[in-house]
């Protein structure tokens, strides 16, 4: 624990079999971890029998694929149910090191920033780190554009590498959220909207041959949704929209 508050690592799974131990491993590995959620989302693979045999470890399963975002959505629910005050999500595919778990769960155990993200672009190692070009200037021009239309200042908004409090991620309207990948982004903006600050840390990330990658159909789908919520942001913050996304009371 950290200063008495608990700490849960939710692993969203999608035929991660090759990867799970390794990176439940080195999440253990760091003291501060009291335990981890491994959500399945119906893989084709033995994720779950894997999970199931890790200790420290609550495996849940969907019946069906649903989807990344509903896979979240689960993650956090479960975490929240288990006690946790710091919720940390790490990708079971170990693009991202554990080892910034004590870090980031630090942050928002010191009141600094509710949300903190481990950056890929902070440090300019994402290139060294195997992302691929196409992927890194997408990523380039999406956070551009999000932080123009949201008013943020953020290096990157599609890490999967993020910590939360128990305080922040009882005030999102996560249900309002997409299923697919753009959940991601759309938790950001809805952060934005309370107008909580997020934090970031910078992040190695590995892009090893087993990693998940989502296609370039779905990339493009998960870009316009992104562009989507940014617009949607901004014009109910105008106040000429309503959305589900944006329910609570205006941001400042």
């Amino acid at each position: 624990m950290i200063r008495g508050r608990k700490v849960v690592v939710v692993m969203p799974a999608y035929n991660a079999a090759q990867t799970i131990e390794r990176t439940w491993r080195e999440v253990l590995a760091e003291d501060v971890v009291d335990l981890v959620i491994v959500v399945d989302d119906a893989s084709t693979d033995a994720t779950m029998a894997l999970a199931k045999r890790l200790d420290r470890v609550v495996a849940h399963q969907h019946p069906r694929n649903i989807g990344y975002g509903a896979n979240q959505r689960t993650c956090y629910r479960l975490a929240l149910e288990h006690g946790a005050d710091i919720v940390v999500m790490v990708h079971p595919d170990y693009q991202y090191t554990p080892k910034l778990i004590p870090a980031m769960a630090g942050l928002v155990a010191s009141g600094l920033y509710p949300c903190v993200l481990g950056s890929r672009i902070l440090g300019g190692h994402a290139l060294k780190g195997g992302m691929p070009l196409w992927r890194y200037v997408s990523n380039r021009f999406l956070t551009l554009v999000g932080n123009v239309l949201l008013g943020t200042k953020l290096s990157e908004f599609h890490t999967g590498y993020r910590a939360f409090s128990r305080e922040l991620l009882e005030r999102l309207p996560l249900e309002a959220n997409s299923e697919d990948f753009v959940f991601d982004n759309q938790i950001l903006a809805q952060i934005t909207w309370l107008g909580a600050d997020i934090g970031e840390i910078s992040c190695p990330t590995s892009y090893a041959p087993e990693a998940s990658s989502i296609s370039f159909p779905r990339s493009l789908r998960y870009g316009f949704g992104c562009l989507w919520t940014g617009v949607v942001f901004r014009l109910a913050r105008m106040g000429v929209v309503r959305s589900s996304l944006f329910p609570i009371a205006r941001a400042k």
